[in-house]
């Protein structure tokens, strides 16, 4: 009994401990992904703060002319878990987007100043706008992405870092079409986003396309998982509590099964 006892609780703990591995990887690739240190990674992983802020300027910057975040409001920007944003610094942010609203007291639309509690503004104002501005192809929406890809983190990250010039002699490329070894197929539509100086930190940062890359997808897997830090935390704290209660439970046990006498 007291075998199989420990037995069941060390298997609980290797699966929940699986359970936040992040595990890359890509089947239609057949390449292996790219695995950069996250700092959010581990049982006692963490976002950095700074990352998450620098990545909001990436997308800000460079990923949100195509791409939508439905799911985000301005205001979550500030919460605790996130990039943190001061309360001044998400109304100036959410300010510089102008949203449609209404009816007003005259039955029209108007557009006025964005606040916290708005949604991201999206690029398009709808699917069809979005593909005839983009050849026909369509930008996901990001809110989720790093969630709905195989590999996650490490995909979205290796798929940036992906694109090359050299094209394999197997690989015929249509127009509009670039080569991305990490891409499933190879293909895609995308012309490369990032490169070096694409854009100026405000903190002084170097902008590599490494760095870039690393920031933006950092603030993506924050997007799709806002409550990862939270959820670890939980975990922690559960999984000691299950050792606890295993030691007591075997105490019980043993002091129970003394008063038994063996037959004879």
């Amino acid at each position: 009994m007291k075998s199989s006892l420990f037995k069941s609780s060390y298997l609980f703990i290797i699966l929940f401990l699986f359970s936040f591995s992040n595990i890359s990887f890509s089947k239609e690739t057949n390449v292996e992904l790219l695995k950069p240190s996250w700092s959010f990674d581990g049982f006692f992983g963490k976002f950095d703060r700074a990352s998450l802020q620098r990545g909001y300027q990436v997308y800000k910057e460079v990923c949100a002319s195509c791409h939508s975040m439905k799911q985000l409001s301005y205001r979550n920007l500030g919460e605790q878990g996130g990039p943190e944003f001061t309360e001044a610094e998400v109304k100036a942010i959410a300010s510089q987007y102008e949203v449609l609203d209404g009816p007003n007291a005259e039955g029209e639309m108007f557009t006025r100043k964005g606040k916290p509690s708005d949604k991201f503004k999206s690029p398009y104002l709808n699917e069809n706008a979005s593909r005839a501005a983009n050849g026909g192809a369509y930008p996901p929406d990001m809110s989720v992405l790093v969630k709905a890809r195989p590999g996650g983190s490490d995909y979205i990250y290796s798929l940036l870092m992906g694109y090359e010039e050299k094209v394999p002699d197997n690989i015929k490329l249509e127009d509009g079409v670039y080569y991305n070894k990490y891409m499933p197929g190879n293909k895609i539509r995308m012309a490369k986003p990032l490169s070096e100086g694409s854009v100026s930190y405000t903190d002084g940062t170097k902008a590599t396309q490494e760095q870039l890359s690393k920031d933006v997808v950092a603030f993506l897997t924050w997007a799709a998982e806002p409550h990862l830090e939270a959820r670890k935390k939980l975990g922690f704290k559960s999984v000691v509590y299950l050792l606890i209660l295993t030691i007591l439970v075997y105490f019980v046990k043993k002091k129970i099964w003394l008063r038994v006498e063996p037959k004879v």
